[in-house]
């Protein structure tokens, strides 16, 4: 409502703001949710609220280490498999105190480990329940993880027009600075769900990474579009088709393979 309210922020001015966006033409409004798009929605974001947890822990860890002349790679994986080989090691230069600071530091990734991997099973119940989620699911570079979420932000898609206006809402469409005849296309607007939209850009770097030498259509436009505009850029193309071929499948109620 803040480009309609005038003057000062009070309870009058925002209801005549409210009022004054509600007969605009173009105004496009949330849909209400159901109870379980809302519960499904509750499950990622505590996921994901953990998960940024455990990045914060493990980045706090290496600090500490790398204050003592101790490092290790970024990768998760890496710090699970250093962390308790630098713990164990009795001759590195860790004191007694830094040892057990770190140690707590190592219990609570390994509790919020098992916190997330306890929500990835709720969230695999949600998908294995539910035959739209798996209808999405079909499509390439799309798991239980994009399948739910996707299905809990936007039900049946109804609210949006065509594929590439799903793609624009969730910001995989190139940003526009056009004057006249001049026009720019930039990078993409990263508008939208940023969930929803790390989902899918993880899922497209997958089908590009194990696109390699396949024959079919699909593989081949990925492996050329990968030759042209680098892994990156192939990799948003992917999840920006994704979201195309996800909404034609919640519109039309058919398989991947009768809408694409």
């Amino acid at each position: 409502m803040k480009p309609f309210v005038r003057r000062q922020k009070n309870d009058g001015n925002d209801a005549e703001a409210i009022c004054t966006a509600a007969r605009q033409p173009h105004m496009r409004f949330v849909p209400k949710k159901s109870i379980e798009q809302q519960d499904i929605q509750a499950l990622h974001r505590a996921r994901q609220r953990l998960v940024n947890h455990r990045t914060a822990v493990v980045s706090q860890i290496r600090g500490l280490l790398l204050d003592r002349g101790l490092a290790f790679g970024k990768s998760i994986t890496r710090a699970r498999r250093m962390i308790p080989e630098i713990l164990s090691d009795l001759d590195n230069e860790l004191t007694d105190l830094a040892r057990e600071a770190i140690g707590e530091l190592h219990d609570l990734l390994q509790d919020l480990d098992r916190r997330i991997a306890s929500f990835d099973k709720k969230i695999d119940r949600v998908f294995r329940q539910s035959e739209v989620c798996q209808r999405i699911a079909k499509v390439k570079g799309v798991g239980p993880k994009t399948a739910t979420a996707v299905v809990a932000a936007i039900g049946d898609g109804t609210e949006f027009k065509n594929g590439r206006h799903l793609s624009a809402w969730l910001g995989l469409v190139p940003r526009r600075h056009s004057s006249g005849d001049k026009r720019v296309l930039l990078g993409i607007s990263k508008r939208g769900s940023q969930h929803l939209r790390t989902l899918l850009v993880h899922g497209g770097r997958a089908v590009v990474r194990t696109a390699g030498n396949k024959t079919d259509p699909i593989n081949q436009w990925v492996n050329q579009l990968r030759e042209r505009r680098g892994y990156n850029r192939a990799a948003v193309a992917v999840a920006n088709k994704n979201a195309r071929i996800i909404w034609a499948v919640l519109r039309t109620g058919e398989a991947y393979g009768s809408a694409r």
